[in-house]
This record gives structure tokens, C-alpha cells and sequence, in this order.
């Protein structure tokens, strides 16, 4: 995508994405907290439009395939927050960081690869040169509400 003029709110619309309505917090916390142009996003989870909650172990009662498609989720949640927050996604300037958690089973180690859910979407809306990131994907013994992954990310705006 490199060179490529398609902005990323024509990407999300090609793919057939629409971005939801951002959902409240559930505890004392802001959704994203700007920082001159610096944009932090607060840890989402896999939350469909009607409320409905991914819950579950990776590696036990869920699959890496249905947990990648939990943190695209997850991401298209983000974009949500990064669309009030910003006014439009195309004002993001660069994507800085991903820090992605997974609610793993004991011995589960394809961390990596469910988190790949959230990069491959970043990079497909905000093409290769503002899309790559540095990342963390990092198991966990539980998540909020039993979800399957949590994913916060750092943004610069323009």
C-alpha cells in the first residue's frame, strides 16, 4: 500500500466494515486521553454492536483462528474510539504501539498470532508506512468479564 491515496475510512468501507457506536466504560476510566498529538486508547475488548462478549481460554475452549478474528474485533472497536476521538480515522497520522493480552490457558504460547489480528487490520486500513507498529502480545490467567483478548494502542494524530 505503499503510495497508495486510499484513505483509510475508504480501506474499512471497501473491507465491508462499519465502525460502531464507541461503547461507555465500565469502570472509572476514559476511553482515550489525548496528549498533544498523541492519542492513548484504553484497553478494548471482543464486543459485537449488540453487546455480546467473546469470552473464554485461548488454547482451551477457543481456537487461535476464532481469537485472530476476537482481536479484529477488538481493533474495529479501537478505530470506533479513535473516530470520536478524532473525528475521522484518517486523521491518524501513524500507529505507534499495540499492547495486545490474551486470556490464555496454561500452556498456550501462539500469543503472537492472535494479536496479529489487530496488526494485520491496522496495517490493511493505514497501509504498511503508518499501519506497522512496535507490539506486545502478552498471555494472562483472566481478562474483564472473561474475554478473550484485551487490546490497547498508542496513536500520533496529525
Amino acid at each position: 500500500m505503499k503510495g497508495s491515496t486510499t484513505s483509510p475510512t475508504r480501506r474499512l468501507s471497501d473491507m465491508g466494515i462499519i465502525l460502531p457506536k464507541p461503547r461507555t466504560p465500565v469502570a472509572n476510566f476514559l476511553p482515550f486521553k489525548r496528549c498533544g498529538n498523541l492519542l492513548y486508547l484504553s484497553g478494548q475488548g471482543p464486543v459485537s454492536e449488540d453487546g455480546h462478549r467473546h469470552i473464554g481460554k485461548v488454547g482451551q475452549e477457543v481456537s487461535v483462528a476464532e481469537a485472530y478474528e476476537h482481536a479484529k474485533l477488538t481493533t474495529i472497536n479501537l478505530l470506533a474510539v479513535t473516530e470520536m476521538a478524532l473525528g475521522s480515522i484518517n486523521a491518524v497520522a501513524e500507529v505507534i504501539k499495540v499492547l495486545g493480552f490474551v486470556n490464555a490457558a496454561p500452556d498456550f504460547t501462539s500469543h503472537p498470532q492472535v494479536i496479529n489480528g489487530c496488526s494485520d487490520l491496522l496495517i490493511a486500513v493505514f497501509g504498511n508506512e503508518k499501519g506497522a507498529h512496535a507490539r506486545s502480545a502478552v498471555g494472562a490467567g483472566s481478562l474483564p468479564s472473561g474475554i478473550t483478548v484485551e487490546i490497547e494502542i498508542i496513536l500520533r494524530a496529525h
